[in-house]
């Protein structure tokens, strides 16, 4: 019954403040069309990714984890006509797939997408003098304390960097786990609330995704 009043209340949120249009559509049946994981974060997620960026004022951000383009998508409606989106996936189908659906949306001016490890496309944009203003972390959970390491490495003072799905439904409580996800944000969390460079929060969320949540962190 919980889990049917947490989806009720998110598609009343959805409904008000996040409705998928034609290109969002077309990304979701490009999801299934190509059998890619249905792991995209949720139309209210995606608002609030939109709202984020609108509130740090963001000119560049830095995604790891293009997967369809759906929250690339989101963000980048939130920057102005100057502003940059870089995009890093392992995938090359998820990247093209996601280059047809960012070019559909009229944002492949804004988006750019790079294929390969983001462990070693990361270096890359230290070596360009890249510094973002938004930095998503939504990408595979191993190395995610690797990723917001280099997160600080692209960032300036005020830079917001998000990680997505990082209570994976309570799991993250077992000290005993075996999985690898489970483990690789157990050390990412651990890492951010010990890192002084940043002030950061950990919030819960449930509802289409069920339980799950967001750290959020701004370099001091």
């Amino acid at each position: 019954m919980n889990q049917q009043l947490f989806q009720a209340v998110d598609q009343y949120i959805c409904k008000l403040f996040a409705q998928n249009d034609e290109a969002l559509d077309a990304v979701v049946a490009s999801i299934e069309k190509n059998n890619i994981p249905q792991i995209s974060v949720s139309a209210s997620q995606g608002k609030f990714l939109q709202v984020l960026v609108k509130l740090c004022r963001a000119k560049s951000i830095l995604e790891l984890g293009t997967l369809a383009g759906y929250s690339t998508i989101w963000m980048a409606r939130g920057l102005p006509e100057d502003g940059k989106l870089i995009s890093l996936e392992y995938e090359q189908l998820h990247a093209d797939v996601a280059r047809e659906n960012i070019k559909r949306a009229g944002l492949d001016k804004l988006v750019e997408i790079r294929v390969g490890k983001g462990l070693d496309l990361l270096p890359q944009l230290q070596q360009e003098q890249k510094v973002f203003d938004m930095i998503f972390i939504d990408a595979d959970k191993p190395p995610y304390a690797e990723y917001f390491q280099w997160a600080l490495k692209l960032s300036h003072p005020g830079t917001l960097i998000i990680a997505d799905n990082v209570i994976r439904e309570g799991k993250i409580l077992d000290e005993t786990s075996e999985d690898e996800a489970v483990k690789g944000v157990q050390r990412f969390s651990k890492l951010l609330a010990e890192t002084k460079e940043v002030t950061a929060c950990i919030i819960q969320n449930v509802g289409e995704k069920e339980h799950d949540g967001m750290a959020i962190a701004v370099v001091n």
